[in-house]
């Protein structure tokens, strides 16, 4: 076989329909959007739209607030850090950050940090680097003999000096 001899498989692709084409290719005059109105125009796309009735999402009710600062974290209980541990995946002298997690499969995505939860039991003297932890799980890790650093929170402004 040589590169010319190259074809499709019969009926592979299909011929697009050529619309507006005159009254004998069944697609002539209107090109199948029917008469006149709106969407017989081109550059329409009327979503949501229902004919004048209230659209759907106009009628339900809306509930609550999102709020557009919200920080995802991805969350790691101590039982499968101690798990990381045993397993070899982490090492215990080392740091346990967000890099070595995603390197040890423990978390997928990076998302705005790791945020460490305590259930389980943690056996293992880690030093833990982490955007969060419960107070549960701090305690936890300080009592394995492990230490627990977190980001230093930002302090309110005085009032008195502005």
């Amino acid at each position: 076989m040589k590169l010319n001899e190259i074809r499709d498989n019969p009926r592979a692709r299909k011929a697009p329909i050529r619309v507006g084409r005159g009254i004998g290719s069944t697609k002539g005059k209107t090109a199948g959007r029917g008469v006149k109105g709106q969407k017989a125009r081109t550059g329409v796309a009327v979503k949501g739209f229902e004919g004048g009735q209230m659209p759907l999402y106009r009628r339900l009710p809306k509930r609550g607030f999102k709020n557009p600062f919200r920080r995802d974290f991805a969350e790691l209980n101590l039982d499968r850090l101690q798990k990381a541990v045993d397993a070899g995946k982490l090492d215990a002298s080392a740091p346990v950050t967000l890099a070595s997690l995603v390197a040890a499969g423990m978390v997928s995505r990076k998302k705005d940090g790791v945020r460490i939860l305590a259930r389980g039991k943690l056996t293992a003297k880690l030093t833990i680097e982490a955007a969060g932890a419960s107070a549960a799980a701090r305690a936890a890790v300080e009592a394995a003999g492990g230490t627990l650093v977190l980001p230093a929170v930002p302090s309110a402004p005085d009032a008195a000096a502005t």
